[in-house]
């Protein structure tokens, strides 16, 4: 058979060079609309991953120009049409047709291809093993303007005239990472109802069908590994004999999660007939549980997970100590071992074979446990997007290096997200790269919940496990969110990409899920947001205008979209930005109802009407996903209110409304009862002035004696008790040309009538600040700075300070580099790198405190910690840590609101003009942004504008 394979390529490529030309050299293959014979053969010998690759291809280029492509193993005759050949390097199919043999170096690489265009109609594709085969038809079909989101998102394929593959040889790279995946988890509310109810009720679960669908998007995005779905709600992965087979056919390579050693899903594969599980008191069961799907999956291409947990995410059972934890699951691992060297023809150091590091299994490790060496070390994140540790430079020698397992998506405390996808791209980025420079290459594993909504996050990930050098410069990260929404959205993409970066933006301050103030595990109700309301020009006021503003954008750009494009557009962009807005109205109306209450304002009850119009709205897009777009394809995938925690429920009012015996009051932004806060020229501040009714009345109001330098929305009104009419704001600002033209007048009052009252209000202004030095200035008792913004910045030797850009609430972040380096010297902190920041006050005081703002980073690796040193003009130098232990209360609101803080009292004595000094102690610290508290009031939530001078 194989003789007659290849006399069948010879007859063939003698008639391809007679009618080509051997030396033809602007050959290209090209496939058009008009070809009515078109085939496309795969290795009749290779694995069935070939197969399945040309079935795919097939049916891609059948998209994009119509008509029917054949498809045949390469043992049966082909006819004389234009022909794409898929297979192995080194099979007879591809090898004839090489000019000469290939570098050596690249047919040994891992999952790499080569194709090249034999001529206008002969195209090989040949793959250094099965996935680079499968890449290599996959990237083609990409060529071809087949999204890998075609299915999992409804992106459209644009019908073309023609496709054009140049003829020059390529060679793909090998991947950055060897082993890249994701985990399908917490899919109660997602992915299995959706698999059960609708697209594979046949099974009634996530079965054979719903992963071939997910393994050909993971062969789309060049991944290659799956940890299935574990929660109760699914049968294990083994259960059904076809996903395995499935995962055979597409060449996945499965593994477990690290509660599920040796490819056992515990929730529903241990039995409670079995016994504890429990490797002291019942081991010889484990032992029989673990030997038989080792017997089962020997020839699976596989990672095995080792160690042992509880059934679930839960710690070992039947141990009382670390100590004794730790001797266990040695015992454990070895065990385990043995059973893969007794079961397979391979070594066991030739198994893959990962050890995650996950939660307390961390203090086992430290205490001594004896990892073999060619064990790769699975590192986590600490559920919310930060690194817990990485590989130190002993461990960073290991045989089996080390990886990643990484949450866009999380159940448990202090709080879920697993509604929407919000993990700012930026800090996926910073993370990864993070830990790509440190060594942990062999396997990068993205907790993606139900997949949908996280398609961005996970095009991302893959994109970098797959070229992880290609996303070294954080500038590159813009460029690959226009691309990704480019090509799927054509002229529209920019501005998607810019919308969904004010998208993450806002997420990063605090996502949806988060904004009840609640948590979970032990659940708590909501409650009043940490935001200000009467400072800091209305902190919540300035986030409803962002989403508002963002929330038209959406609308405005999918009414403009051709009809095909909008039901991907709802998927990817109008959905997750409508429902992030939704939530952060409904909670922020409840917030202003809770707020409001205290000064007895009538207005409450609009507010609340509005937060449970909001709550309406999440439910009516969330039918619109399930059962409107795409012909109800979605329906089940999508659920508004996952376990049902407080924040998802209808917004819940149990303030007590304060009495009063007047009709109506008025509230001014700040601390005073009747005086503006400073107004400084240079800086078009504004203020506000609230005027509201507390009982059902009609009152007028208008203000009297107003210079006409100072500016308000309105002078004059009346305060209704009709809907939205029962409170104004009136926004005061300096026209500062008129200033001046009137003297330059430091300070003024104008009277506010309301009612049959009436009161003097106070304004003043500053223009002290005249230096044009680079200096941060105080302003109404704050002093503002971005870290990256700094006077001065010191290198020394190989260390820096270097600036991450679109991180942080600031949009900037200032990290110490490099990472690969044990801490400094604490003794002698003046030596290493130094931030200076020169701060000017307005007066002198006793005290002030000191803000440090940071990313809530852990250390880079055991050798370090979370440390710069501080010091305050000449004073001492203190030494400064943001790192936190465990799930304590300060880890669980750092990572609630995305940053650390640290407060240190200062001496602002003596003199108006200080410098501030920051030294690098640990590697990896990342500061965002500094203030400069000069009374005693409250710390805002978000970040005031920064008081530098203009």
């Amino acid at each position: 058979m194989v003789k007659t394979e290849i006399g069948w390529l010879l007859i063939f490529l003698a008639g391809m060079l007679y009618a080509t030309g051997q030396e033809q050299k602007d050959a290209f293959f090209s496939l058009d609309r008009a070809d009515q014979d078109v085939a496309i053969i795969y290795d009749a010998y290779g694995p069935r991953s070939d197969s399945v690759a040309a079935q795919l291809l097939s049916r891609d280029i059948e998209k994009v120009l119509g008509g029917s492509i054949r498809v045949s193993p390469s043992n049966r005759s082909y006819g004389k049409g234009k022909q794409i050949l898929i297979g192995g390097i080194s099979s007879g199919l591809i090898r004839k047709f090489l000019d000469q043999d290939l570098p050596q170096n690249f047919t040994s690489q891992w999952e790499s291809y080569y194709r090249k265009a034999v001529s206008d109609s002969l195209l090989i594709i040949g793959g250094t093993d099965a996935r680079g085969t499968t890449y290599g038809v996959a990237d083609l079909a990409a060529y071809t303007g087949v999204s890998p989101w075609y299915w999992w998102a409804d992106v459209p394929v644009a019908p073309r005239n023609e496709i054009r593959i140049p003829s020059a040889e390529f060679f793909s790279e090998s991947p950055g990472i060897k082993y890249r995946g994701i985990f399908i988890n917490d899919e109660d509310w997602g992915l299995q109802p959706w698999a059960a109810k609708n697209f594979e009720k046949e099974v009634g679960d996530i079965g054979p069908k719903t992963y071939e669908k997910v393994f050909e998007l993971l062969l789309r995005l060049k991944a290659n590994t799956i940890w299935p779905a574990m929660h109760p709600v699914t049968r294990a992965f083994f259960h059904y004999p076809g996903n395995a087979e499935m995962a055979k056919a597409y060449g996945i390579v499965v593994g477990t999660s690290h509660a599920e050693p040796m490819l056992r899903n515990n929730v529903d594969e241990w039995k409670k007939e079995f016994g504890k599980f429990d490797y002291v008191g019942n081991s010889e069961r484990v032992y029989r549980y673990w030997e038989e799907r080792v017997k089962e999956t020997v020839s699976l291409d596989a990672i095995y997970t080792v160690g042992m947990r509880g059934v679930h995410d839960s710690g070992m059972e039947g141990v009382n100590s670390v100590a004794e934890a730790a001797g266990v699951l040695n015992k454990v691992i070895d065990d385990q071992r043995s059973l893969l060297s007794r079961y397979s023809d391979k070594a066991v150091t030739e198994m893959p074979q990962a050890f995650t590091i996950y939660k307390e299994v961390l203090s086992l490790y430290d205490h001594g446990l004896e990892i073999p060496e060619d064990i790769t070390l699975v590192w986590t994140d600490d559920n919310y997007g930060y690194i817990r540790r990485l590989s130190n430079s002993k461990e960073r020698m290991r045989s089996g290096g080390a990886g990643v397992y990484y949450h866009a998506s999380y159940w448990g405390r202090p709080h879920d997200y697993l509604w929407l996808s919000t993990t700012h791209p930026s800090l996926i980025r910073e993370e990864m790269m993070k830990a790509y420079s440190l060594e942990a290459r062999n396997l990068w594993i993205l907790n993606v919940g139900d997949i949908k909504p996280a398609e961005y996050n996970m095009q991302l990930f893959m994109d970098m496990a797959f070229n992880p050098e290609k996303f070294t410069a954080p500038e590159v990260l813009r460029k690959h969110g226009k691309k990704f929404y480019t090509e799927i959205f054509g002229a529209a993409g920019n501005t998607i990409a810019e919308l969904r970066k004010e998208y993450f933006d806002l997420a990063f301050e605090r996502k949806p899920e988060f904004m009840g103030w609640s948590q979970t595990e032990p659940t708590t109700k909501t409650k009043e947001s940490d935001y200000q309301v009467s400072e800091f020009g209305d902190e919540i006021a300035r986030r409803m205008v962002r989403y508002t503003h963002l929330g038209r954008k959406t609308d405005s750009i999918g009414r403009l979209l051709s009809r095909d494009l909008r039901d991907a557009y709802f998927q990817l962009v109008a959905y997750p930005v409508k429902g992030a807005m939704f939530m952060n109205q409904k909670q922020l109306h409840r917030n202003y109802a809770i707020k409001y209450s205290r000064q007895g304002r009538l207005s409450v009850q609009d507010h609340r009407d509005r937060s449970m119009a909001y709550h309406d709205s999440i439910l009516k897009i969330t039918t619109q996903y399930n059962n409107s777009i795409s012909d109800g394809k979605w329906n089940y995938i999508m659920d508004y209110s996952p376990r049902n925690l407080p924040v998802y429920g209808q917004p819940q009012f149990e303030e007590v409304m304060e009495k009063s015996e007047s009709s109506y009051g008025f509230k001014i932004e700040g601390e005073e009862d009747s005086k503006l806060p400073t107004f400084y020229i240079g800086y078009g501040d504004r203020s506000f002035i609230d005027l509201y009714l507390v009982k059902p009345d009609l009152v007028k109001w208008k203000v009297k004696g107003l210079p006409e330098w100072v500016k308000l929305s309105s002078d004059s009104g009346t305060l209704k008790p009709e809907k939205d009419q029962k409170e104004y704001r009136i926004l005061v600002t300096i026209d500062e040309d008129k200033w001046k033209q009137s003297g330059k007048p430091e300070a003024t009052s104008f009277k506010l009538v309301l009612g049959k009252s009436s009161t003097m209000i106070e304004l003043e202004v500053s223009d002290f600040y005249e230096s044009t030095d680079r200096v941060f200035l105080e302003k109404n008792h704050w002093v503002s700075i971005h870290a990256t913004n700094f006077t001065g910045n010191t290198q020394k030797g190989e260390r820096y300070w270097k600036r991450i850009d679109d991180l942080g609430y600031s949009g900037s972040v200032i990290q110490a580099f490099p990472l690969a380096w044990a801490e400094v010297d604490t003794l002698n902190v003046e030596e290493q790198p130094t931030l200076l920041y020169d701060v000017q006050l307005e007066s002198a005081y006793q005290k002030g405190n000191l803000h440090l703002f940071s990313l809530p980073t852990h250390p880079v690796t055991n050798k370090n910690k979370v440390r710069i040193a501080v010091q305050w003009d000449n004073g001492p130098i203190q030494i400064v840590n943001f790192e936190t232990q465990g799930r304590s209360e300060t880890w669980k609101q750092n990572v609630l609101r995305n940053s650390a803080s640290v407060t240190l009292e200062v001496d602002l004595s003596k003199k108006l003009r200080h410098r501030l000094k920051i030294y690098m102690v640990d590697p990896g610290v990342a500061l965002d942004y500094i203030y400069i508290q000069t009374d005693e009031g409250a710390v805002p939530y978000s970040l005031v504008p920064e008081t530098n001078h203009k």
